[in-house]
This record gives C-alpha cells, sequence and structure tokens, in this order.
C-alpha cells in the first residue's frame, strides 16, 4: 500500500474522532489545549491500537481466505463509509465537557470500531503494520486536536460534514482496492 493510499485511509478513519472532537470542544465554554492534547492522545491511541488488533486478528486467518481478501477488504470499507455517512444524517447527540477517563475511554472505543475492521483488511493486503498504524496515530491526534479548537470556536455545524467526508473516503479506498486486484486499475 502505498502512502498516498494510507494517507487516505487515516484520514478517513480520523472523521469520526474529528467529529466527536468537534462537539465536545462546542460543549467546553473556554478552549483548554491540556483537554485538547488529552482528546488527541486517546483518540490517536486508539485508532493505532485497533488497526493493529485487527492485522494481528487477521494474519491467523490469512491463509484460509488469501484467494478473497480483495473482497473482504472492499465489503468490509465499503460498510465501514456506508454506516459513517448514514450515521452523519443522523440528529447529532449531545455532548457533556467532561474529559474523564470513563468518557474519553468510551468515546476512543467508540470512534476506533471501525478502524479494527480496516486492520483486518490490511493483515490480507500485507501491510507493514507498525508504520501504518503510527501514521493512523498521529494522524487522528491531529485531527482530534484540530476538532476541539473548532468545535470551540465554530460549534457543531461541521459534525456530519465530518462523518461524511469520512464515510465517502473509505468508499472511495474500498472500489480503489477492488479495481486494483481485478486489474481495472493498473
Amino acid at each position: 500500500m502505498n502512502f498516498l493510499s494510507l494517507f487516505i485511509i487515516a484520514v478517513g478513519l480520523s472523521m469520526d474522532a474529528f467529529a466527536v472532537s468537534i462537539c465536545k470542544g462546542l460543549s467546553m465554554s473556554r478552549m483548554k489545549w491540556k483537554n485538547a492534547v488529552l482528546a488527541g492522545a486517546y483518540f490517536g491511541g486508539f485508532q493505532a491500537l485497533m488497526p493493529l488488533i485487527g492485522y494481528l486478528l487477521g494474519s491467523q486467518f490469512e491463509e484460509h481466505i488469501v484467494s478473497v481478501d480483495h473482497w473482504i477488504a472492499f465489503i468490509l470499507l465499503g460498510i465501514i463509509g456506508f454506516n459513517m455517512i448514514r450515521e452523519s444524517r443522523e440528529e447529532g447527540e449531545s455532548m457533556d465537557d467532561s474529559f474523564n477517563v470513563k468518557t474519553m475511554l468510551l468515546l476512543a472505543v467508540a470512534t476506533s470500531i471501525d478502524a479494527l475492521a480496516v486492520g483486518v483488511t490490511f493483515a490480507f493486503l500485507r501491510v507493514q503494520i507498525l508504520p501504518a498504524v503510527c501514521f493512523i496515530g498521529v494522524t487522528t491526534f491531529c485531527f482530534a486536536v484540530v476538532g476541539i479548537r473548532i468545535g470551540n470556536v465554530f460549534g457543531s455545524r461541521y459534525r456530519s460534514k465530518a462523518e461524511f467526508a469520512g464515510g465517502i473516503i473509505l468508499i472511495v479506498m474500498a472500489f480503489k482496492i477492488l479495481f486494483e486486484h481485478l486489474g481495472i486499475l493498473g
């Protein structure tokens, strides 16, 4: 997987955390950089951890499904993308301004579940997992910190747009993987 493809996937995966960060920023009466960095660490850490777990799980079953791996990648990324688009159209739930461990842990897990499936896909595509998960984690960290700031300044009007964009990005990547395997794209 080339750098551009990894970057696009990292941005797509970051959109859930970005959207939640915007909402968290909205809930803050005053911007606190400590909280922005904390949110970035939670979201970035889990966005890095989940694909690693998915990769390890996917590697265990690789020899059994190598002939259909491109279809699995296509279906998983497509489902994740369509779910993100669907969620972008739902009315957003209100966020509290708490940055305690329980709240942030639940949000980090909830926004990184899709990354678990991407990690399974990475196993089938034989992606170098450590650089990939580090890149995804750093990208998500940056998006989360920026999301807190944007939310605090501009409000919640960008939440659904961020989720929608993330969904579109993952669907495009799903088709790219499928078309490359089928020989439609060089």
